[in-house]
């Protein structure tokens, strides 16, 4: 399972009693394939995971499936308490997913071997190929991330950290170990872009971009530009649309998911707000990300 291009984190829509809404996700990762999408990772932490229930990722992972239909892969997150994890790994391998996300444990901080252990018994419950997500109470050395590497199944390692040299030392000790050649390494913080050449230089150049959710011009302008050089595009998307986005997404806790959905409503798919403990950002906040999308389109289109 190789990835390429920009890797689309679809957010996950709500009707209005609050419930799932399969029809506007099926549209909404339509859309996100059609315009060229190089993988679709559902239910994850746009999609708002962590206020989903096991049946809602199961029905998320096999609607994202059916819409696919084979063009891309598709993934969809699972962790926490071992046994959810395990239960949730099955229920996306029965509903045809690809492959696996696996998130940290939460509230527990863990000795390197006990984070060993949780991917083990994790992937030990399904055959789909997995791709661990260092960030929260997860944090690997390099001799730890390059053993879970080797375990059976584990294709990828998502860093959410942002810890530069240490994922360098990652990155470089999972190289050292046989058979790794093709393992994939992913760049997971939060409006990716502004990393993006950072974590090239150290070798990781597959990132998830939020921004494709609700601006896949954009987000695809950037990408082309960095694999192009064009490192007047780079900058000038990066000072006028995503430095901006980031401090927007800064004032508030939780808008790294809450401004996405936001921004999916403003271009035309009302996908509903975003589930407790998130709050919905301000009617001022919405009229700032509106005209930063007009900006960033406008720049993109140039």
């Amino acid at each position: 399972m190789k990835f390429q291009g920009v890797l689309f984190f679809p957010v996950t829509p709500f009707a209005a009693d609050g419930s799932l809404d399969e029809e506007r996700l099926a549209r909404h990762i339509g859309a996100g394939v059609d315009a060229g999408a190089g993988g679709v990772f559902v239910a994850c932490g746009t999609g708002e995971f962590h206020a989903l229930t096991p049946d809602e990722i199961e029905t998320a992972t096999r609607v994202a499936v059916e819409v696919a239909a084979g063009r891309v892969p598709v993934l969809a997150a699972a962790g926490g308490p071992p046994p959810v994890a395990r239960d949730q790994a099955a229920r996306i391998e029965g509903a045809g997913a690809d492959g696996l996300l696996l998130l940290p444990p939460y509230l527990v901080s863990a000795p390197q071997q006990g984070l060993v252990r949780y991917v083990e018994e994790v992937t030990g419950a399904t055959a789909l190929p997995t791709i661990f997500y260092q960030r929260g109470t997860a944090r690997l050395t390099p001799a730890t991330a390059a053993e879970i590497a080797a375990l059976p199944g584990v294709t990828g390692l998502k860093d959410g950290l942002g810890d530069i040299e240490n994922m360098h030392r990652i990155v470089r000790a999972v190289r050292a170990v046989p058979g790794t050649a093709d393992f994939q390494f992913f760049n997971g913080l939060p409006t990716a872009e502004m990393t993006a050449p950072a974590y090239r230089g150290i070798g990781v150049g597959l990132y998830s971009s939020a921004v494709f959710a609700f601006a896949p011009e954009i987000a695809l302008a950037f990408h082309r530009a960095l694999d192009e050089g064009d490192q007047t595009l780079v900058d000038t998307l990066l000072d006028e649309f995503y430095g901006p986005l980031v401090a927007l997404r800064d004032e508030v806790p939780g808008y790294a998911v809450a401004l996405i959905k936001a921004g999916v409503t403003l271009r035309g798919l009302d996908v509903g707000g975003v589930r407790a403990p998130l709050l919905d950002p301000t009617p001022e906040h919405v009229a700032r990300l509106a005209k930063l999308i007009d900006h960033g389109l406008e720049v993109a289109r140039a």
